[in-house]
């Protein structure tokens, strides 16, 4: 008899998820989590005794609890979790700035209308059916990849105001360059434009005391600092994993929420063998990103002139939008700032004389990566310049605050490969998605990004999903 019915691989949230479903149903099940913190990427830590949050800026798919059938709400039930004792804070206002023109959302969908026809009255009508073709369109469906710029096109002429609406929603969840598969972008175009961002109260670390309470509470285990070396073999199917400090851990199923090229690595036992291929290519994603956290004293926040009022600024300064991996480290060009504070009362759940500014840009794990093989303090020096760059770019859009930063800090795309195993550091994983979570091993599957699921709540359905597939039936 195995050691666990069911091991997971990672306890961030799709890895949480999955652990609570399973565990609800009686299924004895183990979580091996490589760090000392539950999260991945989406987590948080201490700089300075301040508390910051780490991964997306805020969750998408908001809505009030009598909405019953929507992501959210549907997601809690899943977990026996009540929505309505969770909870969240909106957005007060985003907006997507181009050159000469910007457009502000909200989670009031007559906003970015009224915003449309303002800037780009000849796409009023053209956007309004976009509006009601993305929410008939059904990307769950069995079809082949579609051109999401094609499907746009054919609604909205204006090549601008397309861009526009294409920079948050590849931004917070595109693995492919250049382009959108149509499903995807139906999926974050709901996610963020109609149904709207928020933040649970108390932060990222809320939501995970809440799951880590609800999966012990069902019984689940979890081991931290459990690094995976290897997943073992017998007859072809997993029978077992190996640590990195050599015990094993024998299981019946195993599901892994480190994407796919990682799970099928620590599945491989030696190249070019049949049965343990290594992963194509093409399941390598290439979107990557850096992260700049600036603190500035609270005082200094009234002295930023410009969108003092926003959440999130998604901006483009260039006369096209490019969205690829840079030629460059970074690439502040393009990218979003975000105002973590500038959530309905989240300034309540915030302690010390500090205000927080956060900066996302494009950036190039194999320059990164390259930059860190030559020499640590060059990587370093490059972090250095990189975190000046972006706060630089910043302040074109807010106003000058670099000479009040109290603190920086930042990230590259390595720190993102060593938190989440994502190859390459590739936040949203593959562009092949895996819609059945199945591998080639007929008892490992994934869950997350890798599986086409999106965001917070979308990660976390991901990880429901695969235990009612292939779990608990």
């Amino acid at each position: 008899m195995a050691d666990y019915q069911l091991v997971i691989i990672g306890a961030g949230l799709s890895g949480l998820a999955a652990g609570i479903r399973a565990a609800r149903f009686g299924t004895k099940t183990l979580i091996v989590e490589q760090h000392h913190r539950a999260g991945g990427l989406n987590s948080w830590y201490t700089f300075h005794g301040h508390l910051l949050e780490t991964g997306l800026h805020a969750m998408t798919n908001f809505a009030p609890p009598e909405r019953k059938k929507a992501p959210l709400n549907l997601l809690f039930r899943q977990l026996q979790l009540s929505r309505r004792e969770f909870p969240v804070q909106e957005q007060w206002e985003s907006e997507i700035v181009f050159p000469g023109r910007s457009l502000r959302f909200s989670n009031n969908p007559e906003l970015l209308q009224t915003e449309v026809a303002r800037v780009f009255p000849g796409s009023s009508a053209g956007f309004l059916r976009l509006w009601q073709a993305v929410a008939d369109y059904d990307p769950f469906a069995d079809a082949p990849w579609q051109s999401a710029r094609e499907f746009v096109r054919t609604f909205v002429p204006e090549l601008a105001l397309a861009e526009m609406l294409f920079l948050p929603l590849m931004l917070y969840g595109n693995a492919e360059e250049h382009d959108m598969a149509l499903a995807q972008f139906v999926i974050m175009f709901r996610a963020v434009f109609a149904e709207g961002l928020f933040r649970p109260a108390g932060g990222i670390q809320r939501l995970l005391e809440l799951l880590l309470g609800q999966y012990r509470r069902f019984g689940g285990e979890i081991r931290f600092r459990a690094d995976v070396a290897e997943l073992v073999l017998q007859d072809e199917r997993i029978c077992a994993l190996r640590l990195t400090d050599g015990s094993e851990i024998s299981a019946d199923k195993v599901l892994s929420t480190a994407g796919i090229p990682e799970s099928i690595r620590l599945a491989r036992q030696e190249e070019g063998s049949a049965s343990r291929p290594a992963a194509p290519a093409e399941y390598s994603g290439r979107m990557s990103f850096t992260e700049t956290i600036a603190l500035i004293p609270r005082s200094a926040r009234a002295t930023l002139p410009l969108r003092q009022d926003r959440t999130l600024i998604f901006y483009n300064t260039s006369n096209s939008f490019c969205y690829q991996r840079p030629q460059t480290l970074q690439d502040c060009s393009w990218g979003v700032i975000c105002f973590p504070e500038h959530f309905a009362g989240a300034a309540d759940d915030r302690s010390g004389d500090c205000f927080a500014i956060r900066i996302t840009n494009p950036a190039s794990f194999p320059l990164w990566q390259d930059l860190r093989e030559r020499s640590a303090q060059d990587y370093q020096n490059a972090k250095a310049a990189c975190r000046a760059a972006a706060v630089s770019a910043s302040e074109a859009l807010i106003g000058a605050y670099s000479q009040a930063i109290r603190y920086q800090d930042s990230f590259t795309p390595l720190t993102i490969e060593r938190f989440t195993r994502k190859a390459q550091g590739a936040v949203y994983g593959s562009p092949v998605k895996i819609a059945d979570g199945t591998t080639p091993w007929p008892n490992l599957f994934i869950a997350g990004t890798d599986q086409g699921y999106l965001g917070i709540v979308g990660a976390m359905l991901s990880g429901v999903s695969i235990v009612n597939r292939h779990i608990l039936r």
